[in-house]
């Protein structure tokens, strides 16, 4: 990934001075400790001005819509306490200039404001774009007295610079103006005489290509030209910031949703375990039909008996409680062979149920895997029960569509997707597909009166292959039935189905 220098800052000032000189600052909100986003309006027009102090992709743009959506922002209903300092002091405040300190990656952006005596002062947002060290700070340009960082340094960060609240602001060594690595890059083939005149430039042709941008497009072979510095800018670090938010997002999910499978597991592994010590249901059935058969022999207070097991053909020693009689040991039996009974149907209802949530944790885990962007695993977060996200837009459900034949084919990404298609979309004689023994899509296959052929069936099943979590190139089992053969039990999770009458292909 490429980082900001010095000459692109430089750049982003001077196609922008005139919109920041003169602009009011409207509204300030902190989404996280590491970037912020101040709302500017001049001349008519408004733009949000986006702020990354983050060490691996400090940056700063105007945002569009879009890349806010790529960034996945999210506003915190309590504002953090550098955020509510900004409002207090800079808020509708006017930025009167705007500098790039010298061969630094520093902007400075200065503010006219007015205290509650109405006495105006200059106040200065300097923004420190240098890796590890990225700040965000606030001084009085008179005094130099800082007001406010967004990351305090102290003497055991820094021996020589020192940044928090009542300290003197002073800026960082003067260091030699030197290239960023990237810009060493595309002008190695120049001439000494050529690069000078790259870099006192006024006009730029800004270009991305993959994980590189330039200021320079003729620099960058093949790259696509972008329609300011600040629209490459946002782009670009938009796109490593939605890779990176996921990624982490992803991860999360994936870790809280494998410690549900495994306690689901491991409650499945103890009821199994229960279920086999304790399954003596039928020899406490035989016993009490045993001794109610041979009651008449009032063999009374005795610690055992010898039987005749006509059932298994074979003679058995049957214990006794030797202060009960025959009959009573007989009644005792009976009781806990009741007991075992309805503690074998609880347990097995209860595997069952387990059996059930583990195979929805298990689509659960195919759909956070799967999930493109930021939006779906919000899904995810609701359905898990970790969120609750009431603001939510209550958006239409949107279930991908291809065409097959002329055939509509729809696949569900997510539970709640599998579980519009079967509840919603799918008619009695449309077709329905899912992997066998492993977490997938649903895929629905609409026939409008029309019986598909076997190719149709044959495509449909290897699209339910490829959007599942079997691996490959292992031949995996396809069921298929019609969609009445389908059934969502009562209080069963977001896409769980039964089914019958099913047919299955090996892709």
């Amino acid at each position: 990934m490429v980082n900001i220098d010095f000459l692109t800052l430089k750049a982003f000032l001077s196609e922008n001075i005139d919109f920041l000189i003169g602009s009011r600052l409207q509204k300030i909100q902190q989404p996280t400790r590491r970037d912020f986003i101040l709302y500017l309006r001049n001349s008519g027009a408004s733009k949000k001005l986006y702020i990354n102090i983050n060490p691996s992709f400090y940056h700063i743009a105007f945002m569009s819509k879009e890349n806010e959506e790529k960034r996945s922002i999210r506003i915190p209903q309590k504002p953090p306490m550098f955020c509510m300092l900004l409002r207090k002091y800079i808020e509708s405040a006017k930025i009167i200039d705007a500098v790039v300190i010298e061969n630094e990656r520093i902007l400075e952006l200065h503010f006219e404001s007015y205290d509650e005596l109405t006495e105006k002062h200059i106040l200065c947002l300097t923004i420190e774009l240098m890796g590890k060290y990225s700040n965000l700070i606030l001084y009085d340009k008179d005094t130099s007295i800082i007001i406010g960082c967004a990351h305090n340094v102290g003497p055991e960060k820094s021996k020589y610079r020192e940044l928090q609240g009542g300290f003197k602001y002073i800026y960082p060594p003067q260091t030699e103006f030197k290239l960023s690595n990237e810009l060493q890059k595309q002008f190695q083939q120049l001439d000494e005489r050529k690069i000078k005149e790259y870099l006192n430039k006024t006009e730029f042709k800004p270009a991305i290509k993959d994980d590189r941008y330039t200021l320079f497009s003729e620099l960058l072979e093949d790259s696509v030209r972008q329609t300011s510095v600040s629209a490459m800018l946002d782009n670009y670090y938009a796109d490593f910031q939605g890779k990176i938010n996921l990624k982490n997002e992803k991860k999360i999910l994936i870790d809280l949703t494998n410690k549900k499978i495994k306690r689901t597991q491991n409650a499945m592994t103890k009821i199994s375990d229960l279920l086999k010590q304790r399954n003596n249901t039928d020899k406490y059935k035989l016993y009490g039909e045993l001794l109610t058969a041979n009651v008449y022999k009032s063999f009374n207070y005795a610690k055992s008996i010898d039987l005749f097991d006509y059932i298994n053909n074979q003679n058995v020693t049957i214990e006794l409680d030797e202060t009960k009689t025959l009959s009573e040991n007989a009644q005792k039996y009976y009781k806990l062979y009741t007991k075992s009974k309805n503690t074998r149907k609880k347990s097995e209802e209860m595997l069952n149920n387990l059996n059930i949530e583990l195979k929805y944790l298990e689509n659960i885990l195919y759909s956070i895997e799967r999930a493109e962007n930021i939006d779906e695993l919000d899904d995810i977060r609701i359905e898990l029960g970790i969120s609750n996200n009431k603001n939510k837009k209550q958006e239409k459900i949107l279930v991908e569509k291809i065409k097959i034949s002329n055939f509509d084919v729809y696949i569900g990404k997510n539970n709640k997707q599998n579980d519009y298609i079967v509840s919603k979309l799918a008619k009695d004689e449309d077709y329905w597909f899912h992997t066998k023994l492993c977490a997938g899509s649903h895929v629905l296959l609409k026939i409008n009166g029309i019986e598909p052929d076997e190719k149709l069936i044959f495509e449909c099943c290897k699209l339910a292959r490829k959007y599942s979590s079997a691996t490959q190139p292992s031949k995996v089992g396809v069921i298929y039935t019609k969609a009445k053969n389908l059934r969502k039990p009562p209080a069963s999770p977001l896409g769980y189905v039964t089914y019958k009458n099913e047919k299955e292909i090996l892709v």
